[in-house]
């Protein structure tokens, strides 16, 4: 493999890790922040990508980006509003908002599963435009994709040190000392969820405009993904300023986005890539727990070879 060719796996790795990091963010929000685990992270994912398909399609490729956050917020308000009015366990409001969003999204789409958006005009192709002839002709998805991550890192690092942010960190710590705080937490968990699916769809609104389309499977599995990449993230930062935590995570959505482009590259087939989720999950969720059982396995197997040894000595012995 040539330096060109390292160089463009690494390029398109970055590329799709900064998009999908958008969902990480958002999972981080929620996950990490108020202790919520939102599966309706797919079915937002979607949710973002078609209705900023129709936006762009319509002629407004920047506002299609405003469209699916506000949409996103609705989804959020919707999952929020399941757990916190009517008692419903937060796995389960998610997997009932995910399941609704699946019609959703195909309405959104004119009773059709596809987008095709080749003819659109959308913020890569505006961007495009703008650095033809610059040393950045040809990296303009790379700089729209770290554009918008730094701009939602910045916007979530200053927002969870403000007193709302606090307090929706404080609810996903201790709940009960938040009600006897005198704060709301069907409020915070409300805004928490509505600014974390607003990430989601912006994320699946960028991927689409990307891909210049939109069909109804292309937030299928998301949630695993930005799962996989958070675990990875807080694997090399679990402590730490907001700050760190939260570029952690955007670097855990590059590295599970390269293991996937190194899969492509040496043509593992497609059906195998889910797997492929599946076992970066599983190390990334059980390593912590393997690295501090290590020690006792090496007493363990010390101990196991020094019994061996004296027992081989003794029956020399005997002999």
């Amino acid at each position: 493999m040539d330096f060109a060719s390292i160089f463009s796996l690494t390029q398109t790795a970055l590329e799709l890790g900064l998009i999908s990091a958008l969902t990480v963010l958002a999972l981080f929000l929620s996950y990490s922040m108020l202790n919520v685990c939102d599966l309706s992270t797919d079915g937002c994912f979607t949710l973002g990508a078609t209705v900023g398909a129709v936006v762009a399609i319509s002629g407004h490729p920047y506002l299609s980006l405003a469209a699916a956050m506000g949409a996103g917020v609705l989804s959020g308000f919707v999952t929020a509003f399941l757990q916190t009015r009517m008692g419903i366990e937060s796995l389960l409001a998610g997997i009932i908002v995910n399941t609704g969003l699946y019609s959703v999204n195909i309405a959104v789409m004119g009773n059709s599963s596809l987008l095709n958006m080749n003819k659109t005009e959308t913020v890569f192709t505006r961007l495009k435009a703008a650095l033809a002839g610059t040393f950045l002709a040809e990296q303009y998805k790379l700089v729209v994709a770290a554009a918008a991550v730094a701009l939602v890192v910045f916007f979530l690092v200053l927002f969870l040190r403000t007193r709302l942010g606090l307090a929706i960190q404080a609810t996903g710590n201790n709940p009960d000392m938040v009600r006897s705080s005198s704060i709301n937490p069907v409020f915070t968990t409300t805004i928490g969820l509505c600014v974390s699916n607003s990430f989601t769809a912006l994320s699946g609104c960028l991927l689409a405009q990307s891909q210049k389309g939109a069909n109804i499977d292309i937030g299928q599995g998301m949630v695993t993904v930005a799962l996989a990449s958070l675990l990875i993230g807080n694997a090399i930062f679990s402590k730490g300023s907001i700050l760190l935590r939260a570029l952690a995570t955007v670097l855990g959505a590059f590295l599970f986005r390269l293991v996937y482009t190194v899969a492509l590259r040496f043509h593992m087939p497609a059906y195998m890539l889910k797997l492929v989720s599946a076992v970066i999950v599983i190390i990334a969720i059980s390593g912590p727990y393997l690295k501090k059982q290590l020690p006792m396995l090496r007493r363990r197997f010390a101990g196991g070879r020094k019994e061996a040894r004296n027992g081989f000595e003794s029956n020399e012995t005997n002999e």
